[in-house]
């Protein structure tokens, strides 16, 4: 295994770090008011570690195999050709000890300067901010509709509003509906010459060609070859399409809907249907499924359009206290910076977070950022994750509520009302 030896030296307020490489030389990086830095020749090009590298020995050896290399730059600092930067620093990675938290003083170790270089301010590719995301009250979600235009394996059967023609190869006197077709009354039924009202809805083209055919047959000598045409079906497909076109305003076949405070969106034909804690694909089985069982040939996918307003307050001992819009992870210290910081006399090893658990169950931490915010702790493990509704609540100090006891108690309430100071005039002692 290849080792790099580190080194330190400190001569005239500089800091040099001298990294030997066996069979490879050393290189040495030194830069006033900037910090340490490390520079060494490397073997080859590497991946960037970023933050992810691991556990360093105590010795201060830099483990080339572990993946500390980057990419080759010019380095004028140390004379040669290329050279790696480093910074003195601490990482997730570095504390001795698996059951505690790094410190300045004994888990500083080096760390890539690419990881703090210039032009990242949009940083690397994380991890989602949840696995699966789940519906809740006041999301907005588009459903859209799309005709499948797939074949069915059952017969088509007619239904209410649909239009159909008659014609008869023998005897044009038959032929009914024209152009336009005869449409489907609401009880089911069409008019016909000779025969009158033939129930025509739930049926085939086919069983309702067969059942005119028997009935004009009795009228003629000959066969009369019926023929039964859809002029137009499937418009209880086309009445829903028509429900949601938007052509004319916002464009598209969809339907914006906002999930309810009862947990449910409300759709055409379909009504109500539970949405809260469903994801996205679950959402859309589920409005499939029902829209199946009413008609065929219909494909809704829901889009998440926007998100919930989601909110942290502050409030105690912050200079602008209030409520704050939760756009991404948030953490205890920056809901202090959203906050403007704290004010003198804010307890900050006393913070207290108040959470609501699933089932609205209050309950409560106390944080310890002293630390973290004074620069003392490199890594706070009270640095936590807050989420929707969290309340952070700086109080005060011991002295400051006493000041403020002292200030309530006798500047406005005893020497309000007692005077404590006058003046002399013509020997007389006026009080004011």
């Amino acid at each position: 295994m290849k080792r790099s030896i580190v080194t330190r030296s400190l001569t005239a307020g500089f800091m040099f770090f001298i990294i030997t490489v066996p069979g490879l030389g050393q290189g040495t990086y030194s830069e006033p008011g900037v910090g340490s830095g490390y520079t060494v020749n490397p073997p080859e090009t590497l991946e960037d570690p970023g933050f992810g590298i691991g556990a360093w020995p105590e010795t201060g050896v830099v483990p080339h195999e572990q993946g500390l290399g980057f990419a080759n730059t010019p380095c004028a600092s140390c004379g040669g050709e290329f050279g790696l930067k480093y910074y003195q620093g601490v990482n997730g990675c570095t504390c001795r000890s698996k059951h505690c938290e790094p410190t300045w003083h004994s888990d500083t170790r080096a760390i890539p300067w690419e990881a703090f270089s210039y032009g990242e301010y949009i940083g690397p590719h994380r991890t989602p901010h949840v696995p699966v995301y789940r519906l809740r009250v006041d999301d907005q979600i588009e459903f859209v509709y799309r005709i499948t235009r797939e074949q069915a394996f059952q017969p088509y059967r007619l239904m209410v509003g649909d239009r159909i023609r008659i014609d008869s190869s023998t005897d044009d006197d038959l032929n009914q509906g024209g152009q336009d077709g005869l449409q489907i009354l609401s009880d089911g039924s069409i008019s016909l010459r000779l025969i009158g009202r033939v129930m025509a809805a739930r049926k085939t083209i086919q069983e309702l060609q067969d059942e005119l055919q028997e009935r004009y047959i009795e009228f003629f000598e000959t066969d009369p070859a019926i023929i039964v045409s859809g002029v137009m079906t499937d418009t209880n497909v086309q009445d829903l399409i028509n429900a949601v076109d938007a052509r004319f305003g916002a464009g598209g076949q969809g339907r914006l809907a906002t999930i309810s405070p009862d947990g449910t969106v409300q759709l055409p034909m379909i009504g109500s249907v539970p949405a809260v804690g469903l994801t996205l694909d679950e959402l859309g089985r589920e409005v499939n499924m029902r829209y199946r069982q009413r008609i065929q040939g219909i494909e809704v996918t829901p889009i998440l359009q926007a998100r919930a307003p989601r909110r942290i307050f502050v409030l105690g001992e912050v200079p602008q206290p209030g409520q704050f819009a939760l756009d991404g992870p948030t953490s205890a210290m920056q809901a202090l910076a959203l906050a403007g910081g704290w004010n003198k006399g804010g307890n900050l090893r006393q913070i207290v977070v108040f959470r609501r658990d699933h089932n609205w169950q209050l309950m409560a931490i106390r944080l310890d950022l002293s630390g973290g915010l004074w620069g003392r702790r490199p890594m706070p493990s009270d640095e936590i994750w807050l989420r929707d509704s969290d309340i952070v609540l700086v109080p005060k100090m011991p002295i400051q509520r006493i000041a403020d006891a002292i200030d309530l108690y006798f500047t406005q309430g005893l020497y309000g009302v007692v005077p404590t100071q006058f003046d002399v005039f013509d020997g007389q002692a006026v009080f004011r």
